[in-house]
């Protein structure tokens, strides 16, 4: 330990671990998806960042590791934006050097930290991260993609918990759970706190898997997911869809769903691809929801629409995208970033955006609520939806720029979390896979799609009804986590007042002053 300890006291080498350690837990994720590994991932750069010889090292391991975990989190992007995507890892990971903070100030290793410390540390750290995931989570920063508590979306009880509080919930837990194991690890003096924090994170999972309302059963569904493959060109493309869609006569489904970017033109100036789509519709008894990759006619710019085609053509159901993907379909500040084009594939025009959501109605009593791709990363979208009425969750998604990594697989697995916090099942259908679809709790139904099927696949879905706790009562773990980090930055600033009284005060009793008699007369 003491020669790891002094081999790491060059800077170089200490950042260079610490992006490394920063990056371990992406293997909980898929493809690896190895759940279990996100409640040990981050204990080693949590005993790393304690070691730190300063509050401001801590900081710098805290950026460093943050760059390793956004590096590792969207290293897909790399073909597509080249350098560019070191620069917004760099820029994110920055988000973690307060958390580096915490963690020096709570677990440092010059001293024995008090029971009080390493409790608080049980609450602060989580709140932390969770303060780090909200503002990444703001879609100008590139959205929540990777939230730590995204990892668990198998785990049935980890499910049972995003129903209570979301994905927010998972991730202060999760994170609860590496701060208890590094303490065990690193402080057996403390051990006494950290068992009881294990033993509240089981006790909090018990309590939702009894108390959580369980979606109620409400009727069937049976929706059908177009998924033609990687093909060139938007008219070789709708062919294909078309031809797929033509196996689902007879077959007796509710909703026909094609991907994103499934209709290259606009419908209004291409009637004839209407009414192909409304052929389809009169053929297979069902409404089809298609997605529109194009520029309007009524109003300037491209927009991804999803938009709901009947036997008599589109049925005047439009959803225009509304949360864009950076740099791909549009680029932030472009006057100041517009050279990532000349870099990258970043978004030569960018895409104009929808006003707002739309639950539409397919069929007889089906309320569809629809997304669009990287949408579906965003738990306030879905749980929007869910309150205006949504029978079923709709994601039209495309990842073929990334066919061969571990993008299309960890996007569909976030319609699980998605589906688990609203209580309604959720379709995710893309042009190239991977498209799958789970219940109202969050369960896989049937197969995937995967990115090498070029095919259809009827699913049964079964309705749900009722409300749940994170519907009614939103992102109350943020909020929580917020109240934490206040409270313990009011105690932080009482202690810096109280340390400066005593540096300024005096060291001992003032010396008394001895003043002299005047002589009286006569002596």
């Amino acid at each position: 330990m003491k020669t790891l300890g002094h081999w790491l006291t060059s800077p170089r080498r200490r950042t260079a671990v610490a992006a490394l350690a920063g990056a371990l837990p992406v293997a909980a994720f898929p493809a690896p998806a190895l759940w279990w590994w996100a409640y040990l991932a981050l204990v080693p750069w949590i005993l790393l960042i304690r070691s730190a010889p300063t509050l401001r090292r801590a900081a710098y391991d805290g950026w460093s590791g943050g760059f390793g975990f956004m590096l590792a989190m969207h290293h897909w992007l790399l073909p597509d934006l080249h350098v560019f995507t070191l620069v917004i890892a760099a820029l994110l990971g920055g988000l973690w050097a307060p958390w580096g903070w915490l963690v020096h100030r709570f677990l440092a290793d010059d001293a024995v930290p008090t029971r009080g410390r390493v409790l608080g540390a049980l609450l602060v750290l989580p709140s932390g991260w969770l303060a780090v995931e909200l503002v990444r989570s703001w879609q100008g920063l590139g959205g929540p993609w990777g939230m730590l508590g995204a990892s668990q979306w198998q785990v049935e009880p980890a499910l049972r918990l995003a129903s209570a509080g979301g994905v927010w919930l998972l991730s202060f837990l999760v994170v609860a759970v590496n701060v208890a194991a590094a303490v065990l690890i690193a402080l057996p003096a403390s051990r006494a706190p950290a068992v009881a924090g294990l033993v509240a994170t089981a006790a909090t999972a018990s309590a939702a898997w009894v108390w959580a309302p369980q979606p109620d059963g409400e009727g069937r569904a049976r929706i059908a997911v177009v998924q033609p493959g990687v093909i060139d060109g938007p008219d070789l493309r709708f062919d294909r869809e078309e031809q797929l869609t033509r196996r689902l006569v007879g077959q007796d489904v509710d909703l026909i769903v094609w991907g994103e970017s499934s209709v290259g033109y606009d419908l209004a100036e291409r009637p004839d691809l209407a009414e192909r789509l409304a052929t389809l519709s009169r053929a297979t008894g069902a409404d089809i929801l298609v997605n529109v990759d194009a520029r309007r006619s009524d109003r300037p710019g491209i927009y991804k629409s999803s938009i709901l085609v009947g036997p008599d053509g589109p049925t005047g159901d439009r959803y225009d995208k509304m949360r864009l993907v950076p740099f791909g379909e549009y680029i932030p500040a472009r006057s100041l970033l517009g050279w990532a084009t000349s870099v990258g594939k970043a978004a030569g025009e960018d895409r104009r955006r929808g006003a707002g959501q739309v639950v539409m109605h397919a069929g007889p009593g089906l309320r569809v609520g629809p997304m669009v791709c990287f949408e579906t990363a965003f738990p306030d979208m879905s749980r929007s939806l869910a309150e205006d009425g949504a029978d079923v969750l709709v994601a039209q998604s495309s990842t073929s720029s990334f066919q061969h990594s571990w993008a299309p697989a960890q996007h569909a697995s976030l319609g699980a979390l998605r589906a688990a916090e609203t209580g309604r099942p959720f379709v995710h259908s893309t042009l190239t896979g991977v498209s799958a679809v789970y219940d109202a709790s969050g369960r896989r139904i049937g197969s995937w799609l995967g990115t090498e099927a070029s095919a259809t696949a009827v699913y049964e879905v079964p309705l749900a009804d009722g409300v749940t706790p994170y519907v009614r009562y939103g992102d109350w773990p943020v909020h929580l986590a917020l109240l934490v980090l206040a409270a313990m930055a009011l105690s932080e600033g009482a202690r810096t007042v109280r340390l400066r009284r005593t540096a300024a005060a005096p060291l001992g009793p003032p010396a008394r002053t001895v003043r002299e008699s005047p002589a009286r007369p006569g002596r």
